[in-house]
């Protein structure tokens, strides 16, 4: 039986399992299973390495190890290698491990529009950060920004990968959160945004606003339409992070991390079942209120 996998600290939070669940029936696969793997930084390198003995044959990847998942890797993408993080492992029945990364890709499908000429600033510096600087530079962006709580950390990304680092988020035409903050739904929204260096009003300068984080508290509020979509995004009133509902009260073009989840699984589902994604199912299995297993 087909074993896969959402490895994370924390990861209870996690879509995934319901997300691919959901892709499994759709395509008939009988057999294939996929949990939760809560995995503290200390223990990622001797676990990972056993779980393809323990009938894995692969796992995504997300906070805070997706650096790690490149460096234990015996294999990787040009892209993975290039971007210096994965979030997406397959064990091979030798035991090597391949990385790849399919955060870049997802977020440009997430996004439904090219981001050539775009001006971009990317929040926070950790493994997603890398993946949608290197994405957005790519695909032809203007020029990419990179703001994080702990500088040091925003100019050695942008070092590498050829962006610009800043000391505070400044004005563009397209804003990515790569950061956790929305997680945790006890913060009040201009407490979520204050850790992000941002107020309200800041926010609704952008016109395009991507934000990783999803399952943020309930915001009663107008619809409005995603980048490539003819139908509502979201139903009027859904969960919204911070960061979101206050872009969309102030008519940005929005995308939550659902929308990146799925673009991202997907292809990590064709990676692995060799089947077409039903991106449908998919999306509808990641709605789903799911209790923490």
């Amino acid at each position: 039986m087909p074993r896969l996998g959402v490895i994370g600290w924390p990861v209870a939070h996690s879509r995934s399992p319901a997300m691919f669940r959901a892709a499994f029936e759709a395509c008939s696969l009988e057999g294939w299973s996929y949990q939760r793997l809560p995995l503290a930084p200390e223990l990622f390198a001797e676990t990972v390495r056993a779980l393809g003995a323990s009938g894995f044959l692969g796992a995504n990847v997300t906070i805070p190890h997706k650096q790690a998942a490149l460096a234990i890797a015996d294999r990787s993408s040009d892209a993975a290698r290039a971007i210096g993080a994965a979030n997406t492992l397959t064990f091979a029945a030798g035991g090597e491990i391949e990385a790849l990364n399919t955060d870049a890709p997802g977020l440009i499908a997430a996004l439904g529009r090219s981001p050539r000429e775009m001006s971009a600033l990317v929040l926070g510096a950790g493994g997603s950060a890398r993946a949608a600087v290197w994405a957005l530079l790519d695909a032809g962006a203007a020029s990419v920004s990179v703001w994080n709580r702990t500088p040091e950390r925003a100019l050695e990304l942008a070092r590498e990968l050829g962006a610009r680092a800043v000391p505070s988020p400044i004005e563009a035409d397209l804003l990515v959160n790569c950061t956790s903050v929305g997680l945790q739904r006890s913060a009040t929204d201009a407490d979520a945004l204050n850790q992000l260096d941002l107020t309200a009003d800041q926010v609704g300068s952008y016109a395009y606003v991507v934000d990783l984080v999803y399952g943020g508290p309930t915001h009663p509020g107008p619809t409005h339409l995603g980048p490539t979509h003819s139908e509502p995004t979201h139903p009027a009133s859904t969960r919204f992070t911070p960061l979101l509902a206050a872009a969309r009260s102030r008519g940005a073009i929005t995308v939550d991390g659902l929308e990146m989840l799925v673009a991202q699984g997907a292809l990590s589902f064709e990676h692995w079942t060799g089947t077409p994604a039903p991106l449908a199912a998919m999306r509808a299995g990641a709605q789903l209120e799911e209790s923490p297993a």
